[in-house]
């Protein structure tokens, strides 16, 4: 039985979290089955979760803190692994997206995916504070505008963007920046393979209002969805959590305006910006 203390800053947060599983029940004296029987979960799950394989839900954690009484140990170490997770899983979200057939989002504001450089750029720019800060934010922006290239490839995947009136009502940049963006809205709404709808404030509220969602569809008909919020992000890959956030998705879709009444609705918003 090993000390889920030791060399723990040169190890994943995930392995720690792992260790630290294996440690208590090791200490408790009981088994893998033992502790399937005692508790709700799977062996083969618990097992998963001890090797590193699996990062749980907080739920979890906090049940199996309750039963080896461990003092809020378990979410303690949940925290940082699922911190690292959410740096893994955009990088994975980043993989997968370039080669999707299909692609769905939803935004709170102009997704990325939207934006002008100039509008990137201004939103990546935050708080910085030193001559890296200018670097980084510039290669972010190069990264962004590259990212874009997805919708004029040929053949280009199937996207539908549902933008919250909410991002057409807060402008980024000075007049000049923010009508550019407009126009360059309207230009993409009337792309072929491109469905851009507006999901209007009179919508009230909705259930998708703290975040960002992307569902994405591969060739060979696997999805995964991706949802974002301040500074952190899920990358959902289980089949029923995937389904979950399509429904989520078209819930939205079916309160949202058409695609001709939105595209008509963003030239409603660029008039009244340049009048």
């Amino acid at each position: 039985m090993t000390d889920p203390s030791a060399d723990v800053d040169e190890e994943s947060g995930r392995a720690a979290l792992g260790r630290a599983l294996r440690y208590l029940r090791e200490r408790s004296g009981k088994s893998l089955s033992e502790l399937a029987g005692e508790t709700r979960y799977d062996k083969s799950y618990l097992y998963r979760l001890e090797v590193g394989q699996r990062l749980s839900k907080l739920a979890v954690m906090e049940d199996l803190d309750r039963h080896y009484a461990s003092g809020g140990l378990l979410v303690q170490l949940w925290k940082v692994a699922r911190r690292e997770v959410f740096k893994d899983r955009y990088k994975e979200f980043m993989r997968l997206e370039p080669t999707a057939s299909i692609m769905h989002v939803f935004a709170l504001g102009i997704p990325g995916l939207l934006q002008t450089e100039d509008v990137a750029r201004t939103l990546l720019s935050g708080a910085q504070e030193t001559a890296r800060d200018v670097e980084s934010v510039e290669e972010q922006v190069v990264a962004r505008m590259d990212r874009q290239q997805l919708l004029y490839r040929n053949p280009s995947p199937s996207v539908r963007i549902i933008m919250d009136e909410y991002g057409l009502r807060r402008p980024v940049g000075g007049p000049k920046v923010w009508g550019t963006q407009l126009e360059h809205l309207v230009e993409v709404a009337e792309l072929a393979a491109t469905t851009l709808q507006v999901l209007p404030l009179s919508a009230g509220a909705h259930h998708l209002m703290d975040g960002a969602l992307t569902v994405l569809w591969q060739e060979d008909g696997s999805a995964v969805a991706y949802t974002e919020g301040y500074r952190c992000g899920e990358l959902l890959e289980d089949a029923s959590d995937v389904t979950r956030a399509r429904l989520s998705y078209d819930r939205l879709r079916d309160l949202a305006l058409p695609p001709p009444d939105s595209l008509a609705f963003i030239r409603g918003v660029l008039k009244e910006h340049t009048a």
